[in-house]
């Protein structure tokens, strides 16, 4: 039973960041696009040098990549890339020695992430449509991971987890922003689709 909601309400967040990848202009239950990405820290001019598909659906919850410490020469992983908001702007910090991956089990999201990386000329990024849990990275092949904001939105975060510890190497880096509640929802509150992104 417990496996059955955990299945539904992935479902319901992958539709719900589809949707926000194929049609960033509708209203979404979250804040999507370059507006808010401003919002939360990206600068303007950063930007300004990067393809409008990577932050005209951007959905995530901070600027992760730009307070992350990325060497140049790096591989990097972005787990739960969306539109490539930060792999982008993590394959500018890494350079051309360098290699990024993103990952995300949207595959509307990696399809406009993969436009905006042919559209930015990267050839040192490629995306990957798989879900957070199950990765197919090897083991310690990544010197910094960066997440931002899904571990609230995947009931099998847990297995997240356990795949960063795998994937990073021993002396790496892990750079994760998230939501959190400041109080505990009461137990009168029944956590649906309909109110998940609140």
């Amino acid at each position: 039973m417990e496996e059955d909601k955990a299945k539904k309400l992935s479902e319901s967040v992958r539709s719900a960041y589809s949707a926000a990848a194929e049609r960033p202009q509708d209203r979404h239950a979250f804040p999507v696009g370059r507006q808010f990405a401003e919002s939360v820290g990206y600068d303007k001019e950063l930007l300004d040098s990067l393809p409008p598909s990577c932050f005209d659906a951007f959905a995530g919850v901070s600027n992760v990549s730009v307070f992350a410490g990325i060497p140049e020469g790096s591989t990097v992983l972005d787990v739960g890339c969306g539109a490539g908001l930060d792999a982008l702007v993590a394959a500018k910090r890494t350079g051309p020695t360098g290699r990024v991956i993103g990952a995300d089990f949207s595959d509307a999201m990696i399809s406009r992430a993969r436009k905006a990386a042919q559209e930015a000329g990267f050839l040192n990024i490629e995306f990957l449509a798989v879900d957070a849990e199950n990765l197919p990275v090897s083991d310690s092949s990544v010197d910094v991971a960066l997440v931002n904001g899904i571990f609230n939105l995947n009931p099998k975060r847990e297995g997240i987890f356990r795949e960063l510890a795998r994937v990073v190497r021993p002396g790496g880096s892990v750079y994760a922003a998230e939501l959190v509640l400041k109080d505990a929802n009461t137990a009168k509150i029944e956590l649906t689709p309909a109110n998940w992104f609140a």
